[in-house]
């Protein structure tokens, strides 16, 4: 079993079953004490809790992340950063990847595609707006709901655009089949690069396939910066022109060429909506060669060459030009085509010498993988090679089940970083059968599987017919054969129920008080937690653990929930409806007991409501929010229970040419007439 499964993470998060597996922390199913409610809560690994780089990563995620509040960007409740344990407590998402979505779909139709983009370039511009660069946007990352709302999740290596201009490491980081060509450079990210991303996840959606498939990453991340896509009514005829554009736009390998925000990205889709027949002219069809592109600006005009190899032909029009003209102009552009060259050439050669010839695959020694578990060395990122991992199960009683008993090439040999390595795993010994261990004694039972090298775990149950001591059943049952190694559950019987003893009832007595029942019924103390609850007095049990009636051996441990005598507080989340049929930008300000505490740009054409949250407070406040600088909601926030109540509603008002701002620049928070009698 996990270590931290069935423990409870500071007296609050009861931790019950792994649910995910990431490179570099696992996430579990938990129940929020206090809260009452299921999350999800993120573990970093063990082995990265002293790493310098992955602490870094983890922490910039909680920081990401807490700053983010979005219905399609995965909410967070708490982060706990201490010196053994390191962890983030989010929402809980009962649903699949975006990518598991896609593997069992293969190509969805491009309605469905738009309505995941649209959600994704949603949550995107919502982080943009603060500041945040996801820089790992892929389907892994994106939750779906069964409802079809999106959730993007996983900022472990978002950045502060206002702190960093370039990556934090010498390499690219980020999944090699999505980032952008800047980024697989190691050069400077911004939103863009996220854009980038949409549009090969885009692609994907539309197609059916990657744009950029390769035998290794290394070969992959060429591509990425050297060659262009497929386009995609070539594979996917069904694919609308307009939206075929609108992909392509986003996957410009030049940042300036892309989207330069997800709203304008947004804008595009909404018009495309609108009218599936629209077109943008991006670019434009030739006919010598059938679905080739080159750029929308004429070629004879624009003396500007992309700095990349784009693969495109550069022709003249013949219509235009006199034929005896011709053979200048063509001089010219070959000319032009052949500088891009070398000028991409000296970029990548001038690229990769900075990074220590990092994309170039360099000799190593080859390490040792062997008594590793499998899932940890696939999963775990390493600077010094990108090998591709190649599986082979086979039998074997010296190892257990998942890890590796042997590898090729073998440990020391000299090898190329991007070497394809084959790991043989091993899946258990022989398979063998599982006796019949019914009514034999628990030493008996034990004694008999470890015999033919099976693992027991012993679980007691209540049994009216088996006497206690005795096995009552097994699982797997017996007769099934397993491999060598497995754990078989031996349920053993604890004898009738009424041989046990029912825990009394405590809850509202003092802690003093409900020891000495639980001592007087025969039973043991336990652990002792502290909770905050409104309306109870300082050390008045709450719970007990087992609860009240369960009955349990003699003996026994009953753990107890205690009040603290402090008042419990609730965040509140308030969810302001915008006003319809407003196409522009507004400036929402709020204000808590009159004090300016939020302002943000809102467009309710792009998302029609928009949420507040608010904590570290008690009792009820006052919240006032405007829109342009009148008041439009006023709503009471209640801390003890955690609600809002709406009280008054005002409709929105266009601000008029001549008014100005001074006056609340000036005063630093609400006018006169908004803040009177309040």
């Amino acid at each position: 079993m996990d270590k931290y499964t069935g423990k409870r993470l500071d007296g609050r998060y009861e931790i019950h079953e792994v649910i995910g597996v990431g490179g570099m922390a696992v996430v579990y199913r938990a129940y929020d004490t206090i809260d009452d409610r299921t999350v999800a809560v993120k573990i970093l690994k063990d082995e990265f809790s002293r790493n310098a780089e992955f602490l870094r990563r983890f922490r910039n995620e909680s920081k990401a992340i807490a700053v983010l509040s979005h219905p399609n960007i995965v909410k967070v409740y708490d982060v706990s950063i201490g010196d053994r344990i390191q962890y983030i407590v989010e929402e809980y998402i009962d649903g699949i990847t975006l990518k598991e979505y896609l593997d069992q779909q293969k190509v969805i139709k491009w309605k469905e595609a738009i309505h995941f983009v649209v959600q994704i370039l949603r949550a995107l511009e919502h982080a943009h707006s603060k500041g945040i660069v996801h820089r790992d946007i892929k389907p892994q990352n994106i939750m779906l709901l069964q409802d079809g709302t999106i959730k993007v999740t996983d900022f472990g290596i978002a950045r502060f655009s206002h702190n960093e201009t370039r990556t934090m490491t010498d390499r690219a980081i980020g999944s090699v089949h999505y980032i952008a060509p800047e980024q697989a450079r190691g050069d400077y990210t911004d939103e863009k690069t996220d854009i980038y991303s949409v549009g090969v996840m885009l692609y994907e959606m539309l197609t059916g396939r990657l744009p950029f498939e390769a035998d290794n990453a290394v070969s992959v991340a060429i591509m990425q910066l050297q060659t262009d896509p497929k386009p995609p009514r070539e594979i996917n005829p069904s694919i609308p022109e307009g939206l075929e554009e609108i992909t392509l736009k986003a996957m410009q390998k030049d940042p300036a060429l892309r989207y330069q925000s997800a709203g304008e990205m947004l804008r595009d889709i909404e018009e495309f909506r609108r009218n599936p027949s629209a077109r943008f002219q991006y670019q434009y069809f030739i006919d010598e060669k059938p679905t080739k592109y080159i750029d929308a600006i004429n070629s004879v005009k624009n003396t500007e060459q992309p700095v990349y190899n784009d693969n495109y032909d550069y022709v003249e029009e013949a219509s235009r030009v006199p034929e005896k003209k011709k053979k200048p102009v063509a001089v010219l552009v070959i000319a032009g085509i052949a500088a891009a060259f070398l000028i991409a050439a000296a970029a990548l050669a001038i690229s990769a010498y900075r990074r220590g010839q990092s994309v170039a695959p360099k000799d190593i020694v080859m390490p040792s993988f062997v008594g590793k578990k499998y899932t940890d060395v696939v999963n775990t990122p390493n600077s010094s090679y990108t090998f591709e991992f190649k599986k082979d199960e086979k039998n074997s009683s010296d190892y257990a089940v998942g890890f590796i008993m042997d590898q090729k090439p073998k440990a020391g040999e000299t090898v190329k970083s991007n070497a394809t390595v084959t790991l043989i795993v091993s899946k258990g010994g022989q398979p063998v059968a599982i006796p019949d261990l019914s009514n034999r004694t628990q030493a008996d039972a034990v004694a008999a599987l470890k015999a033919i090298g099976l693992t027991p775990k012993i679980n007691t149950v209540v049994d009216d017919n088996i006497a206690s001591g005795y096995v009552v059943s097994t699982d797997p049952a017996a007769s099934t054969q397993v491999a060598k190694g497995t754990e078989v559950k031996v349920y053993v019987s604890s004898g009738k129920l009424d041989q046990r003893i029912a825990v009394p009832d405590v809850t509202g007595d003092t802690l003093a008080d409900a020891q000495a029942q639980i001592i007087a019924a025969g039973l043991s103390i336990g652990s002792t937690s502290y909770q905050d609850d409104t309306g109870k007095d300082k050390d008045v049990v709450i719970s007990t653990d087992p609860l009240n009636g369960v009955k349990v051996e003699k003996g026994g441990k009953v753990n107890f929930v205690v009040s603290s005598g402090k008042a419990s507080t609730k965040p509140v989340e308030v969810f302001v409806d915008l006003p319809e049929d407003v196409q522009h930008d507004i400036v929402m300000k709020s204000y808590l007991d009159g004090s300016l505490v939020d302002t943000r740009t809102v467009n309710p054409s792009y998302n029609p409501t928009t949420q507040l949250r608010f904590s570290d407070q008690t009792g009820k406040h006052t919240l006032v929010v405007t829109l342009d600088e009148s008041e439009y909601r006023v709503y009471t926030l209640n801390f003890d229970t955690g609600q809002p109540k709406t009280e008054e509603r005002y409709a929105y008002k266009q601000p008029s040419s001549s008014a100005g701002t001074s006056s609340d620049e000036n005063s630093g928070g609400l006018s006169s007439s908004s803040a009177s009698g309040r």
